[in-house]
């Protein structure tokens, strides 16, 4: 029992990791004594690449070794901007002591390159898809960007698409989800800082803002956050939120943004936000994130005013909608059934006399019952997702409504509200949380037990922050000229006479 209890403590405090940065290496004087350091660190791998050339000068050969990494350069890009020059470079008249000034200024013909002074920064950089130059008899080499690695074409993202607006979505590699968001905002104020994060995996990761419009105290929290990152791999940005959301990854509403789209990005931006691009993952991330966000989409402001605001009243009420309406259905079928419509409450009372279990059972099955054919449809080839949703609606739909395992209204409740889920898709796991939690609630007490429970729900948001901002601004604390782009989406006229930038939202009116 007591190693038992000792393994659950060290489970939940697990010792402190201990620094696995990598040392730095000073590139040394002797070409042939890097090359070994180098095959040392990749242990020989076979996609290191070192191709040797000589570079004639006045005086003297000197030895060049070009470093790539298979696989992750353009072999084009590299033989007219790199090798090529250098085994070419005959005018013997420059009498150049420092061959990596030759190299930059006057060999190299890629505008893209640095100088770089450690093997360690050497290796990361050649990872990441440059070619590193090393000369024999200089202890600093410089590094060329020849990325040529192959990845997916910009496509329009499945999980934001849009009636009318642009067509491109984020993709993988982060210089092409930058160069989309510069193409759209031609701003010489719009600053990109680039780290590195991830003990193994050392992932690039950029943060996005205008220097202008961004809250410098926002700015430098989320910069100490990104300091405290302590991963070991970084393959999505969702890696990032357990560290850069206020409340880590135990909230019900995540106050950190997600979208893969570049023009949806850039207004964020332009409001003062930060964008977080991970390289290797189409979604980037974006902080403050507000909880009426949530129900805001590109299409919004491409469509005329008032039809955006009716959309966003009912995506309001779906929401509702799906944490509400079977809670309220199995109150009033256990505790209050007068609150029914006669014919309304006759069809109840006939469902629950010919099915096994009670309103409140039925309904929390059928919950369950459908988290499960969603996991199943998410998780299975597309070929296969056919065959779960025919037997979703013949099989657990109408046979088990035929055969009095379910009744037919509970039936319709809960297809209603997985309908309203889908209209806020980025709240679907919130949804889903606090359906459970207020089906249970009004197991329990009935209609106090979700009136308690909606109580608690508005303290819970009104008590969130994401960097200093009220998550449920600007309804609380209440903010008049906000109120503009919330519920009710004003014109481009009204939306254009101020620039709103987040840390306003919380303002008066």
């Amino acid at each position: 029992m007591i190693s038992l209890i000792s393994s659950i403590k060290r489970f939940y405090n697990p010792p402190k990791r201990p620094d696995r940065k990598i040392k730095p290496v000073p590139i040394c004087r002797d070409l042939q004594s890097n090359i070994v350091i180098l095959q040392d660190m990749f242990d020989d791998s076979s996609d290191l690449t070192v191709k040797k050339l000589s570079l004639k000068t006045e005086d003297k050969t000197i030895k060049i070794a070009v470093v790539t990494m298979e696989g992750l350069v353009d072999k084009e890009t590299l033989a007219t901007s790199v090798t090529n020059p250098i085994a070419n470079f005959g005018d013997t008249n420059y009498d150049k002591t420092d061959i990596v000034s030759l190299l930059e200024n006057d060999i190299i013909t890629c505008s893209d390159h640095t100088q770089v002074k450690d093997l360690a920064e050497f290796s990361r950089l050649i990872m990441s898809g440059f070619a590193g130059i090393l000369a024999d008899g200089e202890d600093k080499a410089v590094a060329v960007g020849v990325q040529g690695y192959s990845f997916r074409s910009v496509e329009e993202p499945d999980t934001e698409s849009v009636q009318r607006g642009s067509r491109e979505g984020f993709v993988e590699p982060m210089r092409v989800n930058i160069s989309m968001i510069r193409r759209r905002l031609r701003n010489p104020m719009l600053k990109f800082e680039t780290m590195t994060l991830g003990y193994a995996s050392n992932t690039d990761i950029c943060i996005c803002y205008l220097r202008d419009v961004v809250s410098d105290e926002i700015l430098d929290m989320l910069r100490e956050r990104l300091k405290t990152v302590d991963l070991n791999t970084l393959f999505a940005s969702g890696y990032l939120l357990a560290y850069i959301d206020d409340n880590g990854d135990n909230t019900l509403f995540p106050t950190v943004g997600v979208t893969e789209r570049p023009d949806t990005a850039c207004a964020k931006i332009c409001e003062g936000r930060i964008v977080i691009i991970v390289d290797g993952t189409p979604s980037v991330l974006f902080v403050p994130h507000l909880m009426t966000e949530n129900f805001q989409t590109f299409d919004d402001y491409t469509n005329r005013p008032f039809f955006a605001t009716i959309a966003r009243m009912f995506k309001c009420l779906s929401f509702f909608t799906a944490i509400l309406l079977p809670a309220i259905y199995v109150a009033f079928a256990s505790y209050n059934p007068e609150f029914f419509p006669a014919q309304l409450l006759t069809k109840v009372s006939q469902s629950v006399s010919h099915t096994p279990f009670s309103i409140f059972s039925e309904v929390l099955l059928f919950t369950f019952i459908y988290e499960i054919m969603r996991e199943a449809g998410l998780r299975l080839p597309k070929t296969l997702g056919h065959a779960v949703s025919i037997i979703g609606g013949l099989v657990i739909g109408d046979t088990a409504v035929n055969s009095g395992f379910i009744g037919a209204p509970t039936l319709m409740i809960v297809a209603l509200t997985v309908i309203c889920s889908y209209i806020i898709p980025d709240l679907y796991a919130s949804v889903a949380m606090l359906r459970v939690l207020f089906i249970l609630a009004a197991g329990a007490f009935g209609i106090w037990g979700v009136t308690i429970m909606f109580c608690l729900l508005l303290t819970y948001l009104s008590s969130l922050s994401s960097y200093g901002i009220p998550f449920f601004a600007p309804v609380s604390p209440f903010g008049l000229f906000a109120m503009r782009d919330t519920i009710v989406r004003a014109s481009h006229s009204t939306l254009s006479r101020r620039n709103m930038k987040v840390q306003d939202l919380g303002g008066g009116s």
